[in-house]
């Protein structure tokens, strides 16, 4: 919009908070080109992420060791050596994303009254640990409860402001809830054209509502690999049903993908199915002491019961998992999520890939 003083006296241009130019009917299609393309120019890259705990980086509360493992030990031994919200060892999804970009991880929405307007202006953190495309039973904020929060920050909203890059990441926390409700992986896959249909228009939103330029969305790792799949198997293979589950989600997620962007220009599918495969599905990627991980289906933090959960203990205190000696030789820390090792051996996937897309 165009704050008009005079007749006589130049057009000043009225800004967001966040220093893009508010839109408005008086402003005219070359003075808002011209306003965007100096924004852009000048503006700092800005990192949005929205997700569950493959992204989150502390902003699930505590709530308790059975609700919240990730602020109990044995989580955050790596980084940053203590617990600290992450659902790993260490550094997750966007920590390494951040770094793609070559910038810092964007502070959590729960820290957010603790930052500083510089750490602000680099973007934040919504994801929550538990949450999914639609509510899963976890009263945790879904994704569109999180664009919410990004939007009633924002007072206004103009697509191609700035830098603006969201970081969308979906692990499968929508089918976990359907199988557990329905009891079976078949209800799992029946749920995915809700599931995507729902995931369509938060991208959408995103785009055309939220004002980012670009939009960073995973596709689901073979789900049927993690440790709560493979621990009925002993640890000796995969579930095939789980996996063709998230095979079909992810062909679907290509089609929208395919639909809201043809020529892709807004939406990056940042493929983790890929190197999760190479690492969880080749036979070649044994206990040989020259592989990357000595154990890939089988997690570091493993309870002792199959229902119980790493952290546990009992009411002495008393430790009800082991935990192995060196984090870095194994693929997944608990029974779903990837050591801070095995999430910087997929970042260096498709690091290039994420640099080339959001540079151009």
């Amino acid at each position: 919009m165009l704050l008009v003083v005079g007749p006589l006296l130049p057009a000043v241009e009225a800004s967001t908070e966040d220093g893009c130019p508010a839109g408005g009917e008086r402003a005219s299609k070359e003075q808002g080109r011209r306003s965007r393309r100096h924004h852009q120019k000048h503006a700092a890259e800005e990192l949005w992420v929205f997700g569950d705990s493959y992204a989150d980086t502390g902003n699930l509360g505590n709530l308790g060791r059975e609700l919240t493992h990730a602020w109990y030990d044995p989580y955050g031994k790596t980084f940053p050596r203590r617990p600290a919200g992450r659902f790993s060892d260490g550094r997750v999804l966007t920590d390494f994303v951040a770094s793609a970009l070559g910038m810092r991880t964007p502070v959590a929405y729960k820290a957010r009254r603790r930052a500083s307007r510089e750490t602000l202006a680099r973007g934040m953190n919504f994801a929550v640990g538990g949450a999914g495309v639609l509510d899963t039973g976890n009263f945790q904020r879904n994704i569109s409860a999180q664009i919410d929060l990004f939007q009633a920050m924002h007072r206004t909203q103009q697509r191609g402001c700035g830098k603006r890059t969201a970081l969308v990441v979906v692990s499968g926390n929508d089918y976990a809830y359907a199988a557990d409700k329905d009891n079976g992986t078949s209800a799992a896959i029946a749920y995915i054209p809700t599931v995507v249909r729902e995931l369509r228009e938060q991208l959408r939103r995103l785009r055309d509502e939220a004002g980012m330029r670009r939009v960073v969305v995973t596709n689901l790792h073979p789900m049927g690999c993690t440790p709560v799949f493979t621990r009925p198997l002993n640890y000796t293979g995969c579930d095939p049903l789980a996996n063709a589950g998230a095979a079909q989600h992810n062909a679907a997620l290509r089609s929208v993908l395919a639909a809201l962007d043809p020529n892709n220009r807004t939406f990056l599918l940042l493929d983790v199915h890929t190197p999760f495969a190479a690492f969880l599905l080749d036979d070649n990627n044994g206990d040989s002491d020259n592989k990357k991980f000595k154990s890939t289906l089988r997690p570091c933090c493993e309870s002792f019961r199959p229902d119980g959960y790493c952290g546990e203990e009992d009411e002495n205190g008393t430790r009800q998992y082991t935990l192995c000696d060196d984090p870095g030789r194994y693929f997944y820390w608990d029974d779903v999520h990837p050591t801070q090792a095995a999430w910087a051996a997929v970042a260096r996937t498709f690091r290039a890939a994420v640099k080339s897309f959001l540079s151009t």
